[in-house]
């Protein structure tokens, strides 16, 4: 395939916004003859020149459509996110949105099921979030702060004992089965002769242990019938609900009149077996509740601001455009702006995915969470006095919180699937007693239809093909965060893969020297007094190689913006940027300058070392491909289904060694983190996309993804976003994701296929009268065991 390399221009101060990614445009703007609008670098216009008619969408409908439709809002409109303790399903979604917007002083609320989060915006003068909380509680929603982790692992304690709690009773009642009512069902004597009292002293432990499972252990799935009543959207809580309750209620009706015949085994298995797969489920999710918390900590909350009057410290709220801020070497900028004074090598990883720290001078823009690595520099805020990293955990919300979870396609199903169940038990009902049958028997029969057809079975289809398909992940070094990697993988059209830190080892160190092999060791002597990553790698390369190191004091040194000076065994040495080396009055030559443009044309950085007049050799450093990456691209595309598509932040050089592989379909280079998600968004028009990356500005591409993968080696933002995580694995485990995921997903057809047959074949026999409540019982259960012995074969 023909390879199409992308390349980004430096943006300056321009007054209007990127028509990609919403950047800010340099003066003049990058614009195309062939394209329409007006763009911040390179890469966002050939990204829209290449992907045609979908790249030219209104951004601000893309956003719309991630962020959902908000009322609009007064000036002075506050935002806040809370984390919600007890969503379990798509309905209690638009219970807690549509109740937190009920309260006073609340413009809008966004709940996502997807990470049991709500967002809020509010008038600070007259909304009371403590009355919102008060209001959800009351329904048993719990809210706090999303940086509260011990109130998260205070949470999955709570839902391990409703667990456990009800586990410990269930198997109390069903010994009592067992021993005593079992056997006297199907004619046989039980373990034990029973008196009178003895009948009543043991239906009475039944029914107070089975009434401890249901009201205990199902209160979630008992408050979520409620809330789905009330919403409006029948969900599976209220069949589950209502086949466990009415088994519960016939059972203590029929004690109460003095049978022995009585159905609380089947309440008890009922709400096990789905609090099981609940509580599996929300383990999953409770990854994505962090994501917003990690990636808001790094993000600046104070800043020295100068004044007349010398320094004083404030919050980044009160910093206004013009201010000037002074910024130490370790410390991040805290909001876009430009240098003003000094100069320093910034490293931009976590924003924009550059490998490369740049120096950045007077004049020079730099980004908000951006890190000042060297030497302090004094920046002047820019005109929206906000940061690059804010937008992006905005950005990250709006996309994540738009996802829909594997499950509510279950919850879709349910809105067709509870009605009809319930008509169909109502109408079996009432034709049972136009028959002529008592009153009794009718009831019976309408029991029988609800506990026949209780989607346990549907239930489960997915929940427990996935576990199974998580299980085996784990044995692959394979972490899966979501169901939706299951679901969505095998029917991937786009594999978009990061560069640096994922095709690429992401760390700079020393490539190979051209020329003196011994000029890594004077190199090395000076490179030490410099705080630059680059000459971190050098003095890195000397250590390993084990080479003696010249002893050069520190009044011999100078440190200069692109490299080190000094004298190293009495001679002068000159060890830095080509620039620098002219600056000091000394020639390249020939040999020197063939191997610098060699260093560049594969992406790497020349670092020259002059000694004396001349210049002894050229330290090439850079990040290597990772030795899996060109098997890795062949085997994703393999079925000459899937494009291939490389996205970096880096430059045009540094990307140019992936273009030539002939399963590459294009190359997009020097794009901002902005546009990486927006990228994502539209190579969707291609199909279904999923993303490989690992560091912190991959995140919200990795959320736009249908499916993101991220690399264990990477960044705890990355992770958190992805949908898999490949643990103290190389990229070679990619191809290992599709082809489980394949498995898994065939799984889960199997498992829908027969829970929809089994219900089919299951309810009419129940509305006719054929079974009984037992056997309806044992049904149910039978159909539940074949999908979880289908769902614990290996993948294999």
């Amino acid at each position: 395939m023909a390879t199409q390399t992308r390349s980004r221009e430096d943006a300056g101060d321009g007054d209007s916004g990127c028509d990609l990614c919403g950047l800010l445009t340099p003066t003049p703007p990058v614009t195309g003859d062939d394209v329409s609008g007006e763009f911040c670098c390179r890469g966002c216009l050939e990204i829209t020149r290449t992907l045609g008619d979908a790249a030219t969408a209104d951004p601000e409908t893309v956003e719309r459509e991630l962020a959902g439709d908000e009322e609009s809002v007064p000036e002075g409109a506050e935002r806040t996110y809370m984390a919600v303790d007890g969503m379990h399903c798509a309905t209690c979604e638009a219970f807690v949105s549509g109740t937190a917007r009920t309260c006073d002083g609340v413009y809008g609320a966004d709940a996502s099921y997807a990470n049991d989060m709500v967002r809020v915006t509010y008038d600070p003068e007259t909304a009371d979030l403590d009355d919102l909380s008060g209001t959800l509680s009351r329904y048993g929603y719990g809210t706090r702060d999303p940086n509260e982790r011990e109130a998260a692992e205070r949470s999955d304690n709570q839902v391990a004992r409703f667990v456990i709690g009800g586990g410990v009773f269930g198997m109390m009642v069903m010994m009592w089965y067992v021993l005593f009512l079992y056997p006297t069902y199907v004619g046989l004597s039980p373990v034990v002769e029973l008196g009178a009292f003895d009948s009543v002293y043991i239906l009475g432990n039944i029914w107070v242990m089975t009434s401890i499972v249901l009201f205990y252990t199902g209160f979630p799935i008992l408050r979520g019938a409620l809330v789905s009543l009330r919403a409006g959207q029948p969900n599976m809580d209220l069949l589950v609900s209502l086949a466990a309750s009415s088994a519960y209620v016939y059972s203590t009706a029929a004690v109460l009149v003095g049978e022995t015949h009585v159905y609380f085994d089947v309440t008890v298995a009922i709400i096990l077996v789905v609090t099981l797969g609940n509580y599996y489920e929300d383990r999953i999710k409770r990854k994505a509740a962090g994501m917003l918390s990690d990636l808001a900590a790094s993000r600046v909350s104070e800043a020295r601001r100068r004044t007349a009057d010398g320094v004083e410290t404030v919050a980044v709220e009160d910093l206004r455009p013009g201010d000037v801020v002074e910024i130490r070497p370790g410390e991040r900028v805290p909001v876009d702006g430009t240098v003003v004074e000094g100069a320093a090598a910034v490293d931009e990883a976590l924003v924009t995915g550059e490998s490369m720290p740049r120096t950045k001078r007077t004049g020079d823009d730099v980004l908000g969470g951006t890190v000042v690595t060297d030497r302090p520099v004094a920046v002047e805020v820019g005109e929206d006095a906000t940061s690059t990293l804010d937008r992006l955990v905005e950005l990250l919300w709006d996309i994540q919180s738009a996802r829909s979870g594997v499950q509510r396609l279950a919850d879709k199903l349910a809105t067709i699937f509870v009605p009809t169940v319930l008509v169909l038990a109502v109408l079996a009902f009432g034709w049972t007693l136009l028959r002529g049958e008592t009153a009794t028997a009718a009831l019976l029969v309408g029991l029988t239809v609800l506990i026949v057809s209780c989607p346990c079975a549907l239930g489960l289809a997915t929940p427990l093909a996935v576990a199974s398909g998580i299980k085996e992940a784990a044995s692959r070094g394979i972490v899966v965060a979501s169901e939706a990697v299951f679901e969505a993988v095998p029917d991937v059209d786009v594999v978009v893969f990061d560069k640096t830190g994922t095709l690429t080892d992401g760390d700079m160190a020393v490539l190979r020297v051209d020329g003196d092999d011994d000029a890594l060791r004077v190199a090395a002597a000076l490179e030490r007094f410099s705080a630059h990553p680059l000459a971190s790698a050098i003095v890195a390369a000397a250590d390993d190689a084990g080479v003696e190191v010249p002893d050069v004091a520190a009044d011999d040194a100078t440190v200069h913006d692109r490299g080190v000076t000094g004298t190293v065994g009495g001679q002068r040495v000159v060890v830095g940027h080509p620039t620098l080396v002219r600056d000091e009055g000394l020639s390249l030559g020939d040999d020197a300058a063939s191997a610098i443009d060699a260093a560049r044309d594969e992406g790497a950085v020349p670092v020259v070392v002059a000694q004396g007049n001349g210049v002894r050799a050229v330290i090439v450093v850079g990040d290597e491909p990772r030795a899996a990456w060109d098997d890795v691209v062949t085997a994703v595309a393999a079925d000459g289904r899937r494009e291939v598509v490389v996205l970096t932040g880096d430059s045009e050089r540094a990307a140019r060694r992936f273009r030539d592989h002939p399963d590459v379909t294009d190359v997009f280079a020097g794009v901002p983190p902005e546009a990486k998600a927006e990228t994502v968004q539209r190579l969707r028009s291609r199909g279904t996309v999923a993303m490989v990356g690992d560091g912190s500005n991959d995140a919200p591409a990795l959320a736009a993804a249908d499916i993101g993968i991220a690399l264990g080696t990477g960044t705890d933002i990355a992770g958190d976003a992805a949908d898999a995580v490949l643990v103290g694995r190389d990229i070679d485990a990619v191809p290992e994701v599709f082809a489980l995921s394949a498995g898994v997903n065939r799984r889960i057809r199997g498992n829908l296929t027969w829970a929809f047959g089994y219900n089919v074949v299951a309810i009419p026999l129940a509305a006719l009268g054929l079974l009984n409540p037992l056997f309806a019982a044992i049904a149910m259960g039978t159909s539940s065991l074949l999908v979880v012995a289908n769902s614990a074969r290996s993948l294999d």
